[in-house]
């Protein structure tokens, strides 16, 4: 059983080496079949990264136990002269640890199965989550405005085909006055990005579509990636601002390009309000929610980039509350709200409480009270 648990590691241990190396041009994930990609990935991450963690958290007691049951021994030693003879129970404990090791054995590679089953169940679906956002001091001529925020289409090895037209579909029909797109048009792969140019050219909103770039649009080459998205029609605004006439008032959206650091995104920022309209309405679209902590004065930042937290427990608790300060819904301070998109694509296989999705947002002016708290709305 060790043997056959070891082979399976050793396996799912080289297909990722593989697929790691296909970044690099090899192609290798175009041929491996999609269910086998995500039980590779299901297991070193979903299965094998917990699994270690309980290893580790296991040996720790172990050793604590044997420490205590060292010095009880020593105690009794000294206090009898001798240690009374052990004597082994043979039969049924051979029976008891072998079942236990080919338990051991088989269940992992029959989670990561499983894993991969119901991640290949969700890849190609997603919901409309629809959200009234109560935004401070909206212009009137804006109340109910609406907007299709679409975000993290990674389209690649887990987003294609099919699934791509319906995104187009569900989202022109929804009939948003703005179309706002905030980053990760592809996963990484630049040959995907064909793919998602077309994507974008064929949403539709009543007055304008908008887009900021994302950090996996740039792991290829980002001076191409950015060169191709201008050439096929990509409405990519990197700290530059768009305007719009919306119902006789103006809305100027503004694009954050993506910075690695809390520094470069604070300063990149500051640079982008530094063209704010002062007779425009505001709209901030920055892949990475953390951006809103330098936004003060902007009234509404969409972002993406969290997938939702991707692994959460509860909607509160998982890998998103533990990577971020905001990963999914909407979030309000007195100046100003946050949406964050869970995204309509994937990277991983796996998604566990977050749910892919196209965000259908209502403006509403609703004075938003209090500090900065997390509003639940499916």
């Amino acid at each position: 059983m060790r043997w056959t648990l070891g082979i399976f590691g050793a396996l799912q241990a080289a297909g990722l080496t593989m697929i790691l190396f296909s970044r690099g041009g090899a192609g290798f994930e175009e041929v491996l079949p999609r269910p086998l990609h995500s039980m590779i990935l299901a297991w070193h991450v979903v299965i094998l990264l917990p699994w270690l963690a309980w290893r580790i958290v296991r040996a720790i007691i172990a050793t604590v136990g044997k420490i205590a049951r060292l010095v009880r021994r020593v105690r009794v030693v000294r206090a009898e002269q001798h240690v009374a003879p052990v004597v082994m129970n043979s039969g049924p404990a051979v029976t008891r640890r072998g079942f236990l090791g080919a338990a051991a054995a088989l269940t992992p590679p029959m989670l990561t199965l499983a894993a991969a089953g119901i991640g290949e169940a969700q890849l190609d679906g997603f919901r409309i989550r629809r959200i009234e956002v109560p935004v401070p001091d909206l212009p009137p001529a804006l109340e109910g405005m609406s907007i299709a925020h679409v975000s993290d289409f990674h389209v690649g090895r887990f987003t294609r085909g099919r699934v791509l037209e319906r995104i187009v579909e569900e989202t022109n029909r929804l009939g948003a006055d703005v179309v706002a797109l905030t980053g990760d048009f592809i996963n990484h792969s630049l040959r995907d990005l064909p793919a998602a140019l077309d994507i974008v050219r064929a949403l539709r909103a009543r007055h304008i579509v908008a887009a900021c770039e994302g950090n996996h649009d740039l792991i290829e080459d980002a001076r191409i990636f950015r060169r191709e998205a201008e050439r096929g029609g990509m409405p990519l605004l990197r700290g530059e601002s768009a305007t719009a006439d919306i119902r006789g008032q103006r809305v100027q959206l503004l694009g954050l390009p993506w910075n690695h650091s809390v520094a470069g995104m604070r300063d990149s920022v500051a640079a982008l309000l530094a063209r704010r309209d002062p007779g425009a309405w505001p709209l901030l679209l920055a892949h990475h929610p953390h951006a809103w902590d330098f936004a003060e004065g902007i009234p509404l930042t969409l972002s993406g980039h969290t997938h939702g937290g991707q692994l959460m427990l509860t909607g509160r608790l998982g890998a998103g509350s533990i990577l971020y300060r905001y990963w999914s819904g909407l979030y309000s301070r007195r100046s100003g709200a946050l949406v964050v998109s869970n995204g309509v694509g994937n990277w991983f296989p796996v998604r566990i409480q977050a749910p892919a999705e196209i965000l259908h947002l209502t403006l509403r002016r609703t004075a938003i009270q209090g500090g900065p708290k997390m509003i639940v709305a499916d």
